[in-house]
């Protein structure tokens, strides 16, 4: 409880599984290549039915990214629970733990989720509700495939509007060299994943102090947020069984409410519906709404953010490794206009109690000025040369 902020109806939510809404149908093969695709992903094991074939799955999985494209909430209901009067919400973070099942098509997944705890700070945005929440994934056959621990940061409405850099309001200007130079950085990762192929990366064989490979895409634009957008399944029209909730009742603002993903309200106005349009997602597309929240211009998607670095690290694995947990702390959005860069850092190596040889990393996003992205850590797995 706060004088400036009261956060004393978060706690009845606490610790109790909350509804979800299901997939109405299995997951299908393009749902899949749609998310590689939005995602910036070049892996054709996720997309091509050769590659995948002659992959170690014989055919056609996920990445281990995908969990999040069959969420109605990119992973954030948990993390956003409880009313903060006129508040809007920006992604925090996100940690994972993956348990190792693949998605594949015919699955169905499940989300049980529980909001897990929250802190009251002051930030540059006053005071500032830090929530968690657990995103539990399985399949139909009850294997748990991973869990998703997002924090949400939710803050006075006003001060959104009150802390965005109008220095930043314009996109930066790429010149024709510039535009070559990232495009020839962009493919330097994609040949990476090409040069790996379905050969193992051994354990053996990485040392501490070694830098993995830079992946670099972008520049980001209204159409590439838009792309990503449309890969997340909640995002067509009637592909999943939408909850019920009331936006305006948590404490959004009514013109950031509205009815994003109103299954009352598909009924009778889809188009109201549509959160790349209207509703609190509208900022990520329109620098109008984008400002109102703190943001310059145009800004990407938390959840894509974690994608990014789980990808990252899940191909530079290859098919035989796997990221087994993982931390992102989101420091600066993907704006339009500007590339993003990730590195990584093998710091040690380790094998655990299950005698998984780990290979532990510091991971870091900066976009093209060096301003820093998301910061975090990793563990993958990596197999062990035969003795």
């Amino acid at each position: 409880m706060s004088d400036d902020f009261d956060t004393s109806d978060i706690d009845q939510y606490l610790g109790k599984p909350m509804d979800f809404s299901p997939l109405r149908e299995p997951i299908a093969p393009n749902d899949i290549r749609r998310w590689v695709h939005a995602m910036h992903y070049p892996n054709l094991v996720h997309f091509d039915p050769d590659t995948a074939n002659a992959s170690r799955w014989g055919g056609l999985v996920a990445p281990q990214s995908f969990a999040i494209a069959t969420d109605d909430g990119h992973g954030a209901a948990p993390a956003c629970v409880g009313r903060l009067a006129d508040s809007h919400l920006l992604f925090g973070g996100d940690e994972w733990w993956f348990y190792g099942p693949r998605i594949k098509p015919g699955d169905i997944v499940t989300n049980t989720r529980i909001p897990f705890d929250y802190t009251l700070k002051q930030t540059g945005f006053g005071p500032t509700v830090f929530q968690r929440g657990d995103n539990n994934y399985s399949n139909q056959d009850g294997e748990a495939i991973a869990r998703q621990r997002s924090t949400s940061i939710r803050y006075r409405a006003a001060a959104g509007g009150d802390n965005v850099k109008t220095a930043d309001f314009e996109e930066p200007e790429w010149t024709d060299a510039e535009i070559e130079d990232i495009e020839a950085r962009r493919f330097a990762w994609v040949q990476v994943l090409h040069d790996l192929g379905h050969a193992e990366r051994w354990w053996d064989d990485v040392t501490v102090g070694d830098q993995l490979p830079e992946r670099v895409f972008g520049p980001h634009s209204i159409a590439s947020f838009a792309t990503e957008w449309r890969a997340f399944i909640v995002n067509t029209w009637g592909a999943i069984d939408l909850r019920v909730q009331d936006l305006e009742a948590m404490g959004f603002t009514k013109e950031m409410a509205g009815y994003e993903n109103d299954p009352v309200m598909l009924k009778v106005n889809p188009f109201l519906t549509d959160g790349a349009y209207y509703g609190p997602s509208r900022g990520h597309l329109f620098p109008k709404f984008a400002r109102k929240i703190g943001m310059p211009r145009g800004y990407g998607y938390g959840a894509s953010m974690g994608s990014w670095v789980t990808d990252y690290l899940s191909g530079w694995a290859g098919e035989h490794g796997m990221v087994v947990h993982s931390v992102a702390n989101y420091r600066g959005p993907a704006l339009t206009g500007d590339a993003t860069i990730q590195t990584a850092e093998v710091v040690d190596k380790s094998i655990d109690d299950e005698g998984r040889a780990l290979i532990h990393v510091k991971h870091l996003m900066k976009n093209q000025k060096g301003t820093t992205m998301c910061t975090g850590t990793a563990e993958i797995a990596l197999p062990k040369k035969p003795a």
